[in-house]
């Protein structure tokens, strides 16, 4: 009977598997059709431009990508693994405090610290004011940094994008041994000699993790790099596309951005397969704060306020100042309610179609190798820039209008430039988020929950209403709100593929930044500064379980 019962659920699963693995390998597709459709669109001819793009465009532009990516990095590394050891290793006043707020830069996107800085460092604005009022300065007698710049753009994406650092370098101190550390002291090692010499070898793979998601983040942004005057790979995308009217040299240039990005993808997955083995040697006792006193504990406080002040707390209250000044003297206008109206559904509807299009996946990871497989593939999006991917979904969307067209089922373009094309995008891109975090819950649930509940004649559905989905339900709201919110702050496809008339606060507060009006997008500024608070709440509440 027991055999039979077995041989019954090997072939029920085998048939439903084959189901799940069928829908997931859809969904991958989806995935990398943007990305396949952006080969054959750089293929195609773009006239006398290319030859333009060669000579003067991308040596500028790729210079400009390497500097900032260089600078971007030695400030993410040094903020975040500095930062990281101080709160992991040393006991100093508001320690606990710091443990969290090192990570509240992450909350505001930086084309809104651009934004707030751009204002914040204006000659005319409140810094240079101040400091010329008391010091009795002339403003030529002032030279302060230049925000328009490539110098102003690395620090802008440095303080927003250090805490990618420095959760992955806290995450490795907290596991290494003790035992190490202890031994290096007793050796007569002083306190640089150990970091320098045993803990930053041994943390240097989590360090490479952050860091290349850092400057991922940093080749995929276009309003910081734009409104700061720097040509980047992704700004030159947007311009051949918009001003040249060019998409095969945008294409083009889109190839050129994605060996960097995929550069990136290889020194993270490199680090990430050592990290394993340095990870295995930790098993010892954790090690234990030292208390810091005077001058010390001083100086530690210190070194960790100053990126939460410059990264989270001036430009907040910065934008805060400006909201409220805006709101005294026109009130909260009704184009702002339609755009965070339109911000909420959209945001709402795409984290609906990704969380279920992320179980689907994640269930097929759990049946077979093959579905492991194509999850990998589904979340190649993440490292794809939004800006990219854009472009990829013009002539996919374009093919599938002409074909409705012929049909005689729409007429026009239905589908291209219009709110499904902006949730597709925003699934390609955020997949990995989805079905990386409901995969990972999905893990800890044993599999012989799954043959109990098919054994006592539980179909695959009630099994998984009945086990999968109440087990899995923290990290399924965990992903849908790491999704929501970011799907509410990605600019780069939302300003391309936005349908005609239709704005959101991201594009809202990018038209204003590129006309000049900064108090004008400064409440939208900050209505998506809130929102980006919840995911930083969670993951440092998360941070510190882990701790």
């Amino acid at each position: 009977m027991r055999s039979f019962l077995a041989t019954a659920l090997d072939r029920s699963s085998s048939h439903i598997g084959r189901g799940w693995q069928i829908a997931a390998a859809a969904i991958a597709f989806l995935v990398v059709l943007p990305i396949l459709a952006l080969l054959a669109i750089a293929t195609q001819s773009s006239g006398d431009l290319w030859p333009h793009l060669i000579s003067y465009v991308l040596p500028h532009a790729l210079t400009q990508t390497a500097l900032l990516l260089l600078g971007v990095s030695l400030i993410v590394v040094s903020l975040g693994t500095g930062s990281a050891w101080l709160v992991t290793a040393y006991d100093f006043p508001l320690r606990r405090m710091f443990e969290w707020a090192l990570l509240l830069p992450l909350a505001i996107p930086t084309y809104i610290i651009a934004f707030a800085y751009l204002d914040l460092m204006h000659p005319i604005g409140p810094v240079q004011s101040v400091l010329r009022a008391l010091f009795g300065l002339a403003p030529r007698d002032l030279r302060f940094l230049e925000m328009r710049s490539l110098t102003g753009c690395i620090f802008v994406l440095g303080i927003v994008l250090y805490p990618y650092v420095y959760l992955f370098a806290r995450a490795m101190f907290l596991m290494q041994a003790a035992s190490v550390v202890d031994a290096a002291r007793m050796l007569g090692a002083g306190p640089l000699k150990v970091f320098f010499r045993v803990v930053l070898p041994m943390a240097r793979p989590a360090i490479a993790v952050g860091t290349s998601l850092a400057l991922m983040e940093a080749i995929n942004d276009i309003g910081a790099s734009e409104f700061l005057g720097v040509q980047t790979l992704t700004v030159s995308i947007y311009a051949t596309w918009i001003n040249r009217t060019s998409l095969p040299g945008a294409a083009q240039i889109a190839i050129a951005m994605l060996v960097v990005v995929v550069a990136l993808i290889v020194l993270e997955r490199t680090a990430r397969t050592r990290q394993r083995y340095a990870a295995e040697a930790s098993r010892a006792r954790r090690l234990q704060p030292v208390r810091l006193t005077g001058p010390m504990a001083l100086l530690a406080v210190l070194l960790c306020l100053v990126p939460v002040l410059l990264g989270f707390v001036a430009p907040a209250v910065h934008l805060a100042n400006e909201a409220w000044k805006r709101l005294s003297f026109a009130g909260f206008s009704s184009r702002l309610v339609e755009e965070t109206l339109n911000t909420m559904l959209l945001a709402g509807t795409a984290t609906v179609v990704i969380i279920l299009a992320g179980l689907v996946v994640a269930f097929a990871a759990r049946q077979s190798r093959l579905g492991l497989q194509l999850l990998r593939v589904a979340s190649l999006g993440y490292a794809v820039p939004g800006t990219v991917l854009a472009i990829g979904l013009l002539w996919p969307m374009a093919a599938l209008d002409q074909g409705l067209n012929r049909l005689g089922l729409v007429s026009g373009m239905f589908l291209s430039g219009s709110v499904a094309a902006l949730i597709y995008a925003y699934a390609a891109r955020f997949m990995a988020i989805s079905a990386g975090g409901i995969e990972a819950g999905l893990a800890r649930i044993p599999p012989s929950y799954d043959q109990a509940a098919r054994l006592l004649g539980r179909t695959r559905a009630g099994t998984i209403r009945a086990i999968h989905l109440p087990l899995v339900r923290p990290a399924l709201l965990t992903a849908a709100l790491l999704v929501f919110v970011d799907c509410m702050k990605e600019l780069p496809a939302t300003l391309l593929l936005r349908p005609l008339a239709f704005e959101t606060l991201a594009t809202h507060l990018y038209g204003e930044a590129a006309r000049g009006t900064y108090e004008d997008g400064a409440i939208a500024a900050l209505l998506i500064v809130l929102f980006g608070l919840i995911p930083v709440i969670l993951l440092a509440r998360l941070s510190r379980k882990e701790g």
